[in-house]
């Protein structure tokens, strides 16, 4: 498996990581379940309508959320590896059938790691370059992404 960080990705990368009580099955089975992802992936007001996942290396996946306007976003990417209950990365770099997106912002790497009895969770986006980070950053990475794993966390723990 190569390494998730290195100090030439630091300058790119955002983290969020917690220790979260719930086995890692649930946690990574919210990451991939589209009924699953409707419930806790995007912080308030946002909403996510619908989602589409294909969860396997090259499977494509749409993630539509709509603003408080009803403007619908739909985020479609691609995932690159799937180890299950393990590792999820994903990209928006490629669309479907590996077509290339109009404008790559970020690769997902998500890890899923037991930790005395509970789940060591990590979710990092790394970006292309430091302007899109920084971007991502401003626009409230650790705000929105803090509260969807604390939705993540609580809908888990349901399951």
């Amino acid at each position: 498996m190569p390494p998730t960080s290195s100090p030439a990705h630091a300058e790119h990368e955002l983290v969020i990581t917690r220790l979260i009580d719930v086995p890692r099955a649930k946690l990574f089975r919210c990451w991939i379940e589209p009924a699953l992802i409707t419930q806790w992936f995007t912080p308030p007001p946002y909403k996510t309508v619908a989602a589409e996942v294909d969860a396997r290396a090259g499977g494509s996946n749409v993630i539509t959320m709509q603003a408080p306007d009803g403007t619908l976003m739909p985020n479609r990417g691609v995932y690159l590896e799937v180890v299950m209950n393990e590792r999820l990365v994903f990209t928006d770099a490629y669309t479907s059938a590996w077509v290339p997106s109009a404008k790559p912002f970020f690769t997902g790497i998500l890890t899923f790691e037991d930790e005395a009895g509970q789940t060591r969770y990590t979710a990092r986006a790394r970006h292309w370059n430091a302007e899109d980070c920084a971007a991502h950053a401003k626009m409230g990475f650790h705000e929105g992404w803090g509260i969807a794993t604390d939705q993540l966390a609580r809908l888990a723990a349901t399951l």
